[in-house]
């Protein structure tokens, strides 16, 4: 398969701002170390205030060239991108093998969380429970 070149945006909202600004800058740089792509441009945007809020939201577009989809996946996985364009190419040729390691892949991350978020569930009702019980 031939590279692929693709735009991503990665996006932060916290609190201040300059945690969210240095924080922009810590992925960044990490996104310039990811294994088996290139960063080819990168543009990042100045922070804003989220309403009166005390919020502060950037982004950054990025774009890369990667040399297959499971890299593209695994990008996406580690950085949560909140868009992704493939750009090229414009038409893609997957192997059912190829298709069927990204969906594990998307499957074994979902079984993943779905796993955390029933652990904090539990730990959530057990507080609870505690805190009732100290309210006797």
């Amino acid at each position: 398969m031939a590279k692929l070149k693709a735009r991503a945006i990665l996006e932060i909202l916290g609190s201040p701002e300059e945690h969210v600004k240095k924080t922009m800058q810590m992925i960044l740089e990490k996104a310039k170390q990811y294994p088996d792509a290139k960063i080819t441009n990168e543009k990042l945007f100045p922070s804003e205030k989220m309403g009166d809020k005390n919020l502060w939201s950037t982004f950054a577009e990025l774009d890369m060239e990667v040399k297959t989809i499971q890299v593209l996946t695994g990008f996406c996985f580690d950085f949560m991108p909140s868009s992704l364009e493939i750009v090229e190419p414009e038409e893609l040729q997957l192997q059912h093998h190829v298709v069927s390691d990204v969906l594990n892949d998307l499957l074994a991350r979902l079984h993943q969380y779905d796993m955390v978020l029933k652990n904090i569930h539990a730990e959530n009702i057990l507080l609870k429970k505690k805190l009732e019980a100290q309210k006797k």
